[in-house]
């Protein structure tokens, strides 16, 4: 067997953050959820990747949009040229005022299609202000980053508050008097409860992974929330799932919503999935290890349920010489950064983690989704996997099954 495990892993013994959110240890990934039977045979499927599908032919276009000059000169820049399903249906129903419910799957440009029209009318309404949850820190940052570059040289200026972080660069965001808050619902709890936040003038607002947001316990903090906006609001909710909690959230604030649903199939063609079996606890990390060590494995997240199985497992991979490092929800926000920003540069090639990874991590090259434990439920296993299969190269997803 080969000793060569690519070098030894990078170490992040960082110091945790200066501010810690009162919940953070009931939001850190949904853990404390029963886990769903699912039938190990729904994790295995061949790849497709010739199956033909039907090219999308929108009936809407970017550059013909009735939207301020300077988004559509952003959107130019960002080589925005053909929508999506999601965007086609929801940006101009977004520009016309209406509410909106979106279903559709991660990764189809669902942050445009919100961020578009709510852009626009805060640079058309100058009284007008908006809020935006997600779930993770991660996902937070992401939306930050392209409402910035979609509304750049407009003049609006934005706070984002997310945990993990100090406190005091969010005040002074706070204190310019943001047109938007794109955040966390943690930390623009804490803000709203030290008095640091006021929500009464927001009238856009924007739920994205309506269900994560409730998967991760976070159903009474959004609720409190949106309260406090104004009562003449617009709504935007956006979910990969439609359950009962969805549909509950949707019916006690949307006003009549428009409801959009691209869902595709379930799982994506570009992912070969199938089972690692293994008899007992002392034979997985073998196994496990027998994956990484493989050519075709270049880049990899494994899943795991909680913050100290993750460190077990990233600290043993390190100690076998893989360049290794890990994320989850008991890391300060700039230790995650640092994480992510290590994984995308190769500097790392193997990343452990909770399902804090599973949405809002924007990587393409993932080659590998190992599923050390098994996902709270068929939906958590699909966004798990999702993050593989990109950028049209075929993917691989694993599931260790106790036999």
């Amino acid at each position: 067997m080969s000793q060569n495990y690519r070098g030894r892993s990078v170490r992040n013994n960082g110091q945790s953050g200066h501010f810690n959110s009162h919940s953070n240890n009931r939001r850190s990934g949904g853990n404390n959820r029963k886990k769903q039977y699912i039938d190990p045979i729904k994790f295995v499927k061949k790849a497709n990747p010739q199956k033909e599908r039907t090219v999308y032919v929108p009936e809407n276009s970017f550059a013909d949009l009735n939207i301020n000059d300077i988004i559509k000169k952003n959107l130019s820049n960002m080589n925005f040229s053909s929508m999506s399903p999601i965007q086609d249906k929801a940006i101009p129903l977004g520009l016309s005022g209406r509410d909106i419910l979106g279903i559709a799957n991660t990764g189809t440009g669902k942050t445009a299609a919100f961020a578009i029209p709510l852009i626009n009318r805060l640079i058309a309404e100058p009284d007008s202000k908006a809020i935006i949850l997600a779930p993770t820190r991660e996902l937070a940052e992401q939306i930050e980053e392209q409402c910035h570059a979609i509304g750049r040289n407009s003049g609006l200026n934005c706070a984002l508050l997310i945990g993990g972080v100090a406190m005091q660069p969010q005040l002074r965001e706070l204190y310019s008097n943001p047109r938007a808050i794109i955040g966390t619902p943690g930390r623009v709890k804490d803000h709203v409860n030290r008095g640091t936040l006021n929500l009464s003038n927001c009238n856009v607002v924007v739920l994205d992974e309506v269900d994560r947001l409730l998967d991760m316990g976070f159903i009474s903090d959004i609720k409190d929330i949106v309260e406090r906006t104004n009562e003449n609001r617009q709504n935007m909710f956006f979910s990969a799932t439609m359950d009962n909690k969805v549909k509950g959230i949707i019916e006690s604030f949307a006003n009549n919503p428009a409801v959009i649903s691209v869902k595709s199939e379930d799982t994506s063609d570009l992912v070969e999935q199938n089972i690692v079996t293994y008899s007992h606890e002392g034979s997985k990390m073998d196994k496990l290890q027998d994956i990484l060590i493989q050519e075709t494995t270049l880049k990899t997240i494994i899943f795991d349920d909680t913050h100290h199985t993750v460190e077990d497992i990233a600290k043993e991979l390190a100690s076998r010489g893989f360049l290794v490092d890990s994320i989850h929800g008991g890391k300060s926000q700039s230790q995650r950064q640092r994480v992510l920003k290590n994984f995308k540069e190769n500097r790392i090639n193997v990343l452990v983690a909770t399902d804090v990874a599973a949405r809002g991590l924007d990587v393409s090259d993932i080659t590998h989704v190992i599923n050390y434990s098994l996902p709270q439920s068929y939906d958590d296993y699909i966004h798990r996997i999702g993050r593989t299969g990109r950028a049209g190269k075929v993917g691989c997803a694993l599931t260790f099954v106790k036999r």
